[in-house]
């Protein structure tokens, strides 16, 4: 290419670009006012440019470490404050009301000072209320327990003064750890204050009235955590104090206890649900769950030593109460409670399990029940849209009571007083092929449905050994049984069906070699050898033809 051919196509070029930049500039002078592009801001005369947010992780660190130092200084100041008594003690100085007037103060200035500096920051300045909280308790234990000075019912009524003012900070300073000081100091003062209640009763009362106020707040609050951690405290703490006093005449107090913790906080629940259109989820659900465990056991615990014919009894009423608290929920908030329901079913299984089973259903009994309750919970959990949901610990406990009654019939075990036994092996066998067939229908095992084709294979065998004498017939069973299930899997397009198969053929094979030759006449050989090789060719012929479905 020439040097004049090249200056030719620059110049085209050239006027190219002129062309399009007078198109863009015709479209921008058309354009209407509220959508020609804007500079920005920084950019245009006489104006400051606008200020960013800065990023959300760095203000989170310095927010933590700022409540570290905030921690230490309280701290620091505590460990001050001791010193500075000690000081004084060791000079004769200070007595001892001089050291319970002296932390008072301390604490109220404490809290104080909080208000004076919550215009900065609540959060920060929360720290020092706090921590004259505890001072304030420490005081009133310390005049009771150390010193003497304070009677045990002057120190109650203190502790609850400073209880409700604790609450009171809680809502002044937006910050759950007034509410748990209060929860703690409330709880723990029947430990802490000798003679502060009397007999057991005034403990329940004590302890009740303070769950139906945290419950209150925890509502109004809009926190869980407050009537959760009461709960914790009040079952945990009750029991201790019962055992410790030895007070087994007392047991319908403790009780008439627990059956009013189970109703107060249930209600709480419930109730906290509604008022903030907040249903439990999955995390809130597992908090809930082990409070509700502790329940059951310990009055459990309790009914079994002096109810023992009611027990089982008042566990299903303690779970219909449960059930109708749920439904009442879910009925005001026509919505799903995912955590409820989980929290209802997980209850539910405990008390089936526990409660139903075993403290009730007699021993000779146990594998037709187990029989009997699959099929009965699988038409009440299993729903079309979700299989198991939230319903698996139901399905937890009902497999617990099968494997255990299904490995009690297959090795022969303990049930020679159960009715009809050598039905069981048939109908656990005949059941296990069920469950497979639904749970392939609606996928819900996945790779898990070989175990239920390999268990009902291994019980209907186990049911030939046990319904037939003869060991050559037996065999020859295990051969139909394997012929069955490959024209089944070839009728309904079930390979893995078809693949199982083969199993109950090798079974067969070994079982005809090492033990039904060995001890048989020849003619009984000649016949169990022509019969045995008849099912085997014939379920090859079938096998051939199921892999030719699948190709």
């Amino acid at each position: 290419m020439n040097p004049r051919e090249i200056e030719n196509r620059i110049a085209d070029i050239e006027t190219r670009l002129s062309g399009i930049e007078a198109h863009l500039l015709r479209q921008a002078s058309q354009a209407p006012a509220a959508v020609r592009p804007v500079p920005p801001a920084a950019a245009r005369v006489g104006q400051a440019p606008v200020r960013t947010s800065p990023p959300a992780q760095p203000l989170k660190e310095s927010q933590l470490i700022g409540n570290i130092l905030g921690w230490g200084g309280a701290i620091a100041l505590l460990l001050a404050a001791s010193y500075l008594i000690r000081l004084a003690v060791d000079s004769g100085w200070l007595t001892p009301i001089r050291q319970l007037a002296f932390a008072a103060v301390f604490g109220l200035l404490l809290i104080g000072s909080g208000f004076a500096l919550r215009r900065g920051n609540r959060d920060y300045a929360g720290l020092l209320p706090a921590t004259g909280v505890a001072v304030l308790f420490l005081t009133i234990y310390g005049g009771h327990l150390y010193h003497h000075l304070i009677g045990a019912q002057e120190a109650g009524a203190a502790v609850i003064i400073v209880c409700a003012a604790s609450l009171w900070l809680c809502r002044a300073f937006e910050s759950d750890l007034f509410a748990l000081f209060a929860v703690a100091g409330s709880y723990f003062a029947p430990f802490l204050l000798r003679g502060a209640v009397g007999s057991l009763t005034d403990v329940a009362i004590y302890y009740s009235a303070w769950g139906v106020v945290f419950s209150v707040f925890s509502i109004w609050h809009g926190r869980r955590l407050i009537y959760l951690l009461a709960l914790y405290l009040a079952l945990i703490g009750f029991d201790m104090l019962w055992r410790g006093r030895g007070g087994a005449d007392q047991w319908l107090a403790v009780l008439a206890f627990q059956t009013a913790q189970f109703a107060i906080f249930g209600i709480a629940t419930a109730v906290f649900s509604v008022r903030h259109s907040s249903p439990l989820d999955q995390r809130d659900a597992l908090g809930h769950l082990p409070p509700l465990l502790l329940f059951y056991f310990l009055q459990y615990s309790l009914l079994v030593q002096h109810l023992p014919g009611l027990a089982p009894w008042i566990a299903v009423g303690s779970l219909a109460a449960l059930a109708a608290i749920y439904g009442i929920a879910r009925y005001t908030l026509q919505e799903p409670l995912p955590g409820g329901e989980f929290l209802l079913w997980c209850y539910t299984a405990l008390v089936l399990f526990h409660a139903g089973y075993i403290e009730t259903v007699p021993h000779a009994w146990g594998p037709w029940v187990g029989f009997i309750l699959v099929p009965v919970v699988a038409v009440a959990s299993i729903r079309d849209d979700d299989g198991f949901g939230s319903r698996w610990p139901i399905w937890v406990a009902i497999g617990i009571i099968f494997a255990v009654n299904y490995l009690r019939i297959l090795f022969n075990a303990d049930i020679h007083t159960v009715p009809a036994k050598q039905l069981l092996p048939v109908a656990y066998a005949l059941l296990l092929y069920l469950a497979y067939w639904f749970c392939r229908q609606k996928d819900l095992l996945g790779g898990a449905n070989m175990l239920l084709l390999a268990m009902g294979h291994i019980c209907a065998m186990a049911a030939a050994l046990r319904l037939l004498d003869v060991p050559i017939i037996e065999s020859v069973a295990w051969g139909v049984l394997a012929i069955g299930c490959l024209g089944l899997s070839l009728y309904v397009k079930d390979r893995l069906l078809g693949q199982s198969s083969l199993a109950v053929f090798g079974a067969t094979a070994v079982k005809v070699l090492l033990s039904d030759l060995s001890g048989a006449s020849t003619i009984a050989r000649i016949i169990g050898l022509v019969v045995i090789g008849a099912t085997f060719y014939v379920g090859g012929m079938l096998y051939q033809r199921l892999l030719a479905k699948n190709e």
